[in-house]
């Protein structure tokens, strides 16, 4: 008899709602590792200041978009499924969905 580790709330469904879209999502984080490095690459070459940042803020976009892409497919598809289901697991989902938002919103 094997055991199975604990199920956290995260995985209580076999598929998340950005599965469907999981290489999109990979190539936009792998364009983002590349920025990084460019960043990187700007501070070590001692490029102007105001360059450097533009970056970051672009680098800092494509991360919002990112966050915000999974943010909808969360709440489409793990928010939905919980609420069609009911109980307490809907509680917990639209909490969870809600503290992303406030973390997204503070940063």
């Amino acid at each position: 008899m094997t055991e199975t580790p604990a199920e956290t709330p995260a995985d209580s469904h076999s598929t998340h709602g950005y599965i469907h879209r999981k290489d999109d999502y990979l190539k936009r984080l792998s364009r983002i590792e590349g920025q990084a490095r460019g960043l990187q690459r700007m501070v070590s070459d001692e490029k102007y200041c105001i360059d450097i940042l533009t970056q970051v803020s672009a680098m800092t976009k494509a991360l919002e978009s990112v966050a915000l892409g999974l943010l909808e497919e969360h709440l489409a598809h793990c928010v939905v499924e919980a609420a069609r289901s009911g109980g307490p697991e809907a509680d917990i989902k639209v909490k969870e969905a809600s503290d992303a938002i406030a973390r997204l919103v503070r940063s």
